[in-house]
């Protein structure tokens, strides 16, 4: 059985793992992961979802809501393109989905019925699908 997530603690709270401050030089993409890791799990835009999931940070905190999102909209934008959450989560590796069957089970019922998508989208779909 699954814990309800507690939407009010950060990634760093909920894995008990604190990172150190990005160094000095480190690139906007590290500095800008670092602080949503701090951010409370309820307060992540699809924008900071998309990034930290493309990472492969914190997925069993964020897939689900994540996908609670793409249930209501499975094109949900973030700072790149239209559907750029759902191909975030689509290109987790597959032992992301053998670990979680059910959340796989739910993307599955997401992207079954999607139409009109761009051709690397719709790779991404069957690629899953394949899976």
């Amino acid at each position: 059985m699954t814990r309800p997530l507690n939407r009010d603690r950060s990634l760093e709270e909920l894995e008990d793992d604190r990172w150190p401050a990005p160094s000095g030089d480190a690139t906007r993409l590290v500095a800008t992961a670092h602080a949503l890791r701090r951010k409370p799990i309820g307060e992540l835009t699809v924008e900071d979802m998309r990034l930290l999931i493309g990472q492969n940070e914190g997925l069993p905190h964020l897939l689900p809501p994540a996908l609670e999102v793409l249930r209501l909209d499975p094109m949900a934008e973030g700072h790149m393109y239209e559907g750029d959450l759902l191909a975030a989560v689509l290109t987790r590796s597959p032992e992301t989905w053998s670990k979680s069957p059910g959340l796989g089970r739910e993307l599955r019922l997401v992207v079954s019925d999607l139409s009109d998508l761009t051709p690397d989208l719709k790779r991404e779909v069957e690629r899953f699908l394949a899976l």
